[in-house]
């Protein structure tokens, strides 16, 4: 669904993201770890086409993304197969605007529906997200954070996206609600087979959700593999020392065998 080779971003002097370059199989789930600064969020970005790459490749379902500015046409059909959801659901939504009304502009952006079947498509994706008809009803200051990024993921689901990337996505949220969100992630990647790219500095997160992971450190990959392989047996000592600041209690990387007192 997404192959991104030797992807790179520079800000002046300053390179951001250096040689950069996996795939996201369809119905796939991939994590990009690190703290901040790593360059994962650059990474995702420029995948979303809120970036412009100084260079590398990046091909979504077969057809490779162009160099420089794209034609809004272009734009348009990107956004059809690449949705984001942020940090902070709150920016993203009008103030002003009731949630159902939210949902319905971001369906009618993609799709040119009748009243009763925008409705009927605007209630689909809120039930799919788990928000009822008073929270359709409501101003976003009346939900919580959690039931904001439900809100969020559903005006991103509107657009029938093959790959969504959630950016930070569940880092505001208290446990108990990251909880709910990864539950309803894995549960959407499941019913509609829309890959998904986890962009996170929470490796306790990762396991629940993804099932590749690439570690970043300044602007590059240092470790990549399937999350069991390298949450259990991390190779880098970057990696190791990600997991060993993870204050969770549960889970641990496991200790090698010392071989010279064997």
């Amino acid at each position: 669904m997404l192959e991104v080779r030797n992807l790179r971003k520079e800000f002046g002097d300053f390179v951001a993201v250096d040689d950069v370059t996996f795939s996201l199989p369809e119905q796939g789930s991939v994590a990009i770890v690190g703290e901040s600064g790593s360059g994962k969020t650059t990474t995702a970005r420029m995948i979303a086409g809120l970036e412009m790459p100084s260079g590398g490749h990046i091909v979504v379902a077969g057809d490779e993304r162009r160099p420089g500015r794209s034609r809004s046409r272009e734009r348009r059909a990107r956004d059809r197969q690449i949705q984001m959801v942020f940090q902070d659901p709150y920016s993203s939504l009008d103030r002003r605007q009731r949630v159902g009304d939210a949902v319905a502009e971001a369906v009618g952006l993609h799709q040119h529906l009748s009243t009763d079947r925008l409705r009927a498509r605007v209630a689909e994706l809120l039930d799919m997200v788990g928000l009822d008809d008073r929270q359709a009803q409501s101003l976003p200051k009346a939900l919580s954070g959690g039931q904001r990024q439900r809100v969020a993921i559903a005006r991103a689901l509107a657009a029938e996206p093959r790959i969504l990337i959630l950016d930070e996505a569940i880092a505001a949220l208290d446990v108990s609600i990251q909880a709910q969100i990864l539950a309803l992630l894995t549960r959407i990647r499941t019913d509609t087979g829309t890959a998904l790219l986890f962009i996170t500095h929470d490796l306790g997160a990762v396991r629940h959700i993804s099932d590749d992971v690439l570690v970043m450190q300044r602007g590059r990959v240092v470790e990549r593999g399937p999350v069991a392989s390298v949450l259990g047996d991390p190779q880098d000592p970057y990696t190791q020392r990600l997991i060993a600041s993870i204050p969770k209690p549960g889970w641990k990387p496991q200790r090698r065998a010392n071989k010279a007192a064997a």
